[in-house]
């Protein structure tokens, strides 16, 4: 299983904004509250136990416990915050997202794979 890597400063989320020119990333945003956010943490667990694209890093944080790097995220993507929201990240562009109940295994196997 490929592991992910919770990030949780402002300086850990532009080291790999920045990055992401050579080393692209799927970042998972979650909420530790949220059922429904729950559902998409399983789902980006199963994906990370098959055979995941070992090319991308894989990140999350938590949205609640780590406001400012997830508005931060939203503000250097340009993309609408949502939650759960897995966000693929190449070259400091949102290159794939999904959110809520479009979080599965399969989804992000035809996207990363």
């Amino acid at each position: 299983m490929k592991d992910w890597k919770e990030i949780t400063t402002l300086e850990e989320w532009k080291s790999y904004f920045d990055g992401s020119r050579e080393n692209p990333f799927v970042i998972l945003k979650h909420s530790t509250t949220c059922p429904v956010s729950s559902n998409g943490l399983s789902e980006f667990e199963k994906y990370l136990k098959t055979n995941p694209n070992g090319e991308v890093e894989y990140l999350m944080v938590k949205v609640i416990e780590s406001r400012p790097v997830s508005n931060q995220i939203a503000e250097d993507l340009n993309v609408k915050h949502e939650s759960p929201q897995v966000i693929y990240v190449k070259n400091r562009e949102p290159y794939w997202n999904a959110s809520h109940w479009s979080i599965t295994e399969e989804h992000m196997k035809a996207v990363l794979d």
